[in-house]
């Protein structure tokens, strides 16, 4: 086991609805699969007097933000105080976290947004998920789909964990921040705390409180009291 790969050191559980998808996992992409069964299970239980149904197995929280132009699709929950907004195309499989904001022309699909995170201008979010106050930049998106269509693998010193999946996007850890116009490649992992440079192409694992510069030139962040 990777322990820089776990749960429990890239995302803060108390920070989404979504912290029971994650039970008895050791890797966050293990909850990939298993989105769409689960906001099923738990969408009927939601209080009417906090959420209000809009479609099949579409929840959302009635202090949510939604535009008018925004395309939402089941299963679904968005929490609340939430903004979607002009022209978002949420296509479904995806847990969009309370104060966080899916912003104009961004897509998303198969993805667990946590509490306060942003993806606000002209992003695509697929088989991904955005940890605690995650940010991306305008443009930047997530590749879940290898050229190839093989199965996404991660390297480590090791060798490479076979995540079993065809389509895997990213992991970007809590308190992350993604610069304009990157490409987050497919298997890609960002720790906490870390920041990547605008137009980066990005591809395995980001240590946590880094900055990505480019490939091969990652600096340890200096923490300033």
């Amino acid at each position: 086991m990777n322990e820089d790969l776990t749960i429990e050191n890239l995302l803060d559980l108390s920070k989404t609805i979504a912290a029971k998808i994650f039970d008895g996992l050791t890797y966050p992409w293990e909850a990939l699969p298993k989105i769409s069964e689960f906001i099923m299970q738990i969408g009927p239980t939601l209080s009417p007097d906090e959420y209000e149904q809009r479609g099949e197995n579409i929840w959302v929280a009635k202090s949510a933000k939604i535009a008018p132009t925004a395309y939402l699709s089941g299963p679904l929950i968005i929490a609340p105080n939430a903004e979607v907004r002009h022209c978002a195309f949420i296509r479904g499989s995806a847990v969009v976290g309370a104060g966080s904001v899916i912003g104009n022309s961004t897509e998303l699909k198969n993805s667990i947004i946590f509490q306060n995170a942003q993806v606000p201008h002209y992003n695509y979010i697929g088989d991904s998920i955005l940890g605690y106050k995650a940010h991306l930049g305008a443009g930047a998106i997530t590749s879940n789909l290898k050229s190839d269509k093989s199965m996404v693998t991660i390297p480590v010193p090791e060798g490479r964990i076979d995540t079993e999946l065809k389509k895997f996007g990213a992991i970007v850890g809590d308190h992350v921040e993604v610069g304009c116009n990157s490409v987050l490649n497919p298997g890609t992992v960002i720790g906490r705390g870390s920041t990547v440079y605008p137009l980066s192409m990005v591809r395995g694992i980001v240590p946590p409180n880094s900055i990505y510069k480019k490939q091969g030139e990652i600096a340890e962040k200096i923490l300033r009291q």
